[in-house]
């Protein structure tokens, strides 16, 4: 049985700041809910509010949540397969940090 390999992860995602509070608290639950399911959640760092650097579909602001996890080598593809399917996330980006 081939052992599988779990690596650190961190992934910013970027929510539609136009959506009213309860469609915010329901993406960031999808998506920490799915990293849970499929990893170990770290730390979730909501970063609120903020400006974006430039305007994207239009939106000039987005609510930033970081999330650290281990996961298997796997799960990044799938979990960025749902982002890109998904109405109100505006930017993501995961990232596997160097194991030192």
């Amino acid at each position: 049985m081939a052992e599988i390999l779990t690596h650190s992860y961190e992934t910013i995602f970027i929510i539609d700041a136009t959506l009213d509070e309860e469609s915010v608290k329901a993406l960031q639950d999808k998506f920490t809910s799915l990293i849970a399911a499929n990893g170990t959640v770290e730390a979730v760092d909501e970063w609120g509010k903020r400006r974006l650097a430039y305007e994207i579909n239009k939106k000039t602001e987005g609510y930033y949540v970081l999330v650290s996890f281990t996961a298997d080598s796997e799960f990044p593809k799938e979990l960025d397969r749902q982002y890109k399917i998904t109405d109100g996330i505006l930017r993501t980006i995961i990232i596997r940090k160097d194991e030192d």
